[in-house]
Parts: C-alpha cells; structure tokens; sequence
C-alpha cells in the first residue's frame, strides 16, 4: 500500500497549507483546489490532522509538521527547499518537492538580464543625467561590448542555465560554475570542481549567484570571493540571503573593489529600515521578487506529485535531502 492510499471520505486525498509569511490559500487556493481528488484546509480549520497527507507550504513555522503524523509529501511553492529541509518537525519518511517550471525561469532570466544591462550601460547615470537636465552622453567613449564583458553564474540548475542561456544570447561572454565543465558550442563555457566557484568569480566583471543554500555554499560569497574578482565587478545576488556575508560586502563597495551590486534577497526579511543597503549608492535592492511561480504550476506539480506517490513512485519534482536539490 502506498503512502497516500489510505483516503479520507469521498476519496479525497486531504492536504493543509503551512506557511508563516504568506498567505498560501489566497495565492493559490482557486488553482489548487480544482484539482480533481485533493481537498485543502487552513490549519485551524483540519477536521482530524491524522488525515492529512500532503502539505503546501512555505517557510513554515518550526512546529508546523508536528500535528500532522501521517504527512507523506511536502510540496514547496518555489524551486527553493533550503528552509523546509532545515525545518526540525519535518518528518524523516516525508518526501519533499519543489516547483520545476520553466516560466518561473524565464521570468528570473529576464530579471537577471535587465541587471545586467543596467550595470554594463551604467543606466543609473542616465537617471541622474534626466533628473539635472542634462544631456550627457557619459558611455559614448567606454563602453565596452559584450562580447567583452565576461558575465559569470553561479548555479546552473534550471534558474542557472536559463539565465545564461539568456545573457548569452545578448552577446556577453558567459562562464558558468557546474558540476560538468566544457563548452558545448552555446556560447556558455562551464567551469567544474571544487574551485568552480572561484575560477568563474575570478573571471566575471558580472556576476550572478543563483546557487542553492547548503552547508557548502553558506557565506560563500565574502571578502575572499570579492578579493579575486575584476576590480569594480558586479555583484547580482538572487540566490539565498544566507550565501552573502552583507558586511563584506559592504565593505567591498565602500573601498572600491566591487563598484555595484543588485540585491534580491536577504539575512532578514524584510529587509528593516535601518540597514546601509537602502541607501547606499552602489547598491539597487528589490523584494525577494526575481522570480515569481504561477498558481497553475504549483498546482500541476502538487496534483503530479500526489499521483507518483500514489503509484508508489518517487515523485518526479523530488528533492535529495542529502544534497538540497
């Protein structure tokens, strides 16, 4: 008998919505709940918590599984797992999903595109140009072409390889740090083994990080990573708010050695209103919002997942725990 065999009333699979920042049901409740055989509920409102078998969550609470003794899958609405993997009431048999959804790519690539052409055109000058009223054609005499700008990506899942597939296509040399290196003829050069990271940040007067959080890659971008970059690089920071030491940073932008940086995501959020990144020049930062995922793709993913287990399978969305993707 599978994991989610044994059913409530009516055959209904049942789930419950976890999440501590958001409000899941109001998001994705219409997309969700017409899937044929699933039923969701509020946590306050789970008629018996032994039913539930599913639960769409995210950032939940420390306790948030703790209710549940029968939670065979944990669906997470976003490609990142980090924060469901470390959470203490996940249950051990549980098996955690996350959204693969190739628009979510596409609209974290265009994100990412449009940095880097603000920070390769120095558009931020051309606002302050308006701003005076002054015609100053400040690039006409340095810019540099793309194909001489080297752009590096941290990353090279499905956020990864969109974004370089992306920038590529621009025109800009990009270098991506993967678990297989070589170059595949698509403008892409991938750099692999333990130093990948270093070897791509030493080469990237662009660079964007879209690793995934793990032991391994927490604080991995601090002062050293900084030391060995083009001096005045760029930093596109759309990963995890824990990869980045913001006090390095800071202190990189300050003495000149990274000359900007587009922040996405933070140690605390939201980010409180009192912090140097608000105002510093250098710096533009954006709501966690890079990427957004559809309400249809959580739903095909959940309604996919659901059905795997059912037939006893691995469910196609599935995250290794060992690794954190």
């Amino acid at each position: 008998m599978s994991k989610l065999a044994v059913k409530a009333e009516a055959d209904v699979i049942e789930g419950v919505y976890l999440c501590s920042a958001l409000d899941l049901p109001d998001l994705f409740g219409a997309a969700v709940e017409a899937a044929p055989g699933l039923k969701l509920y509020r946590p306050e409102d789970v008629p018996d918590p032994s039913r539930i078998r599913f639960a769409l969550v995210w950032r939940p609470a420390p306790d948030a599984f703790e209710a549940y003794p029968n939670i065979a899958l944990v669906q997470v609405i976003a490609a990142g797992v980090d924060g469901v993997l470390r959470n203490p009431s996940l249950p051990e048999r549980a098996v955690v999903t996350r959204v693969h959804d190739d628009e979510q790519a596409a609209i974290m690539a265009g994100f990412a595109a449009w940095h880097v052409v603000w920070h390769h055109r120095r558009m931020g000058n051309y606002l302050a140009a308006q701003e005076a009223g002054t015609w100053d054609r400040t690039t006409i005499k340095t810019l540099r072409p793309p194909s001489q700008v080297t752009v590096g990506v941290l990353g090279y899942g499905l956020m990864g390889q969109a974004i370089a597939t992306t920038v590529a296509s621009m025109g800009f040399a990009v270098h991506a740090a993967t678990r297989t290196g070589g170059d595949s003829g698509d403008g892409i050069t991938r750099v692999a083994g333990p130093d990948a990271v270093q070897q791509v940040a030493a080469r990237s007067d662009i660079l964007i990080n879209v690793l995934p959080l793990t032991d391994a890659t927490r604080d991995i971008l601090n002062a050293d990573l900084f030391a060995r970059m083009p001096e005045g690089a760029v930093l596109i920071q759309l990963g995890r708010g824990q990869h980045l030491v913001e006090d390095d940073l800071l202190a990189a932008l300050d003495s000149g050695r990274i000359g900007g940086a587009s922040l996405d995501v933070f140690h605390t959020e939201p980010l409180p209103g009192d912090h140097p990144f608000w105002t510093h020049p250098k710096v533009i930062v954006t709501p966690h919002e890079a990427s957004v995922t559809s309400p249809k793709a959580v739903s095909d993913t959940l309604v996919r997942s659901v059905q795997e287990i059912e037939r006893g399978q691995r469910p196609t969305a599935a995250v290794d725990k060992t690794t954190g993707y």
